[in-house]
């Protein structure tokens, strides 16, 4: 994936989780993942991607709100500070997100700001 590439997955897929449209968000992984998708939430190990998201769209999907505050793109490689406001209230949950993307494998760094 190119520059172009990376930054049309990124934008798509929050633009997908923010309209509540789980085949947009789903879509925009696999066009983006064909051969793989790991997410790791740091702390915890390494997991297959795809029931990662169905878990975070069940359980977060309509709590979460995503404002892309700044994302920054080198190579292969991304880096996402992303505000997940909690709808709503005023809380949100900060998060730096790391995506590195090779031969359509994705993988995906969660950070997650703890309350």
């Amino acid at each position: 994936m190119n520059k172009q590439d990376i930054e049309h997955f990124l934008h798509a897929q929050v633009k997908a989780w923010n309209a509540g449209d789980k085949e947009g968000f789903f879509a925009a992984y696999a066009q983006a993942a064909p051969q793989g998708l790991q997410i790791e939430h740091v702390g915890r190990p390494m997991a297959d991607g795809w029931p990662v998201l169905e878990g975070m769209w069940a359980q977060q999907s309509a709590r979460i709100e995503i404002e892309e505050v700044l994302m920054v793109i080198n190579g292969k490689e991304a880096a996402c500070h992303n505000r997940n406001k909690v709808r709503g209230t005023a809380m949100a949950i900060e998060t730096i997100e790391f995506y590195s993307f090779d031969a359509g494998r994705v993988v995906v760094r969660y950070f997650i700001q703890q309350p």
